[in-house]
């Protein structure tokens, strides 16, 4: 894993940061990554792998893209 020093931070941001990471319940170390990796887009390649790890979780959980069923059992209980 690489390093990064960010040199001359304003002092209202690194405040700003830290009352952040205070909300958060993180340290201002991972915040300031947390913001980094909100900040970076992904590339479609690494989307579209995250979309595919999506699905098959939502498969192993029994989610089979058809959401009629749960629509039919929510309608059906009221």
């Amino acid at each position: 894993m690489a390093d990064l020093l960010v040199r001359s931070v304003p002092a209202r941001l690194m405040e700003r940061l830290k009352a952040q990471a205070q909300r958060n319940g993180r340290s201002v170390q991972k915040e300031a990554l947390a913001v980094l990796e909100a900040g970076t887009q992904l590339t479609m390649e690494e989307w579209l792998e995250r979309a595919d790890r999506t699905r098959e979780l939502l498969k192993a959980q029994g989610y089979s893209g058809d959401s009629t069923a749960m629509i039919r059992e929510d309608r059906d209980t009221r």
